[in-house]
């Protein structure tokens, strides 16, 4: 099962940058993401770690982003919301008395790392401007 972490935290930080004017609540951020306001204020919580939002509680509390759209780079929200590889590896370590078992741990932790790389190298070419500006014309990220 994938981890839609990294496309909630893009999707909450271009609504906040939408309404850069004033505080989002967390229950209008969760409308919009289709889920509960709990998850939004753990993954807030990521972003705060992060440096890329702040946060204060109460009646007029609410959330913002701390810097301008086109200086949070979306490598900076992957790594803010990611907790290991794009896949992980064997949780046992398999036979090593079978030939596949005996290699297949070196042969995929190569592939990870080398789509681990590719992977933050494309992110790291995007800003939270570029998505705002694709959204708001309806477009898809060029491949």
């Amino acid at each position: 099962m994938a981890n839609s972490q990294f496309a909630m935290a893009v999707h909450v930080l271009t609504m906040l940058a939408r309404n850069c004017d004033g505080r989002v609540k967390s229950g209008y951020l969760a409308k919009s993401v289709n889920t509960n306001a709990v998850v939004i204020r753990r993954l807030l919580c990521d972003l705060h770690e992060a440096g890329l939002v702040v946060s204060r509680t109460g009646y007029s509390g609410g959330t913002c982003l701390t810097k301008d759209p086109e200086e949070i780079n979306l490598l900076d929200v992957y790594r803010a919301v990611s907790h290991g590889e794009v896949f992980s590896l064997h949780r046992q370590k398999p036979d090593q008395d079978c030939p596949v078992g005996r290699n297949i741990e070196s042969v995929l932790c190569n592939l990870q790392k080398e789509i681990d790389s590719a992977v933050e190298e494309r992110l790291g070419t995007y800003t939270l401007d570029d998505i705002i500006t694709l959204v708001n014309k309806g477009r898809e990220v060029p491949v």
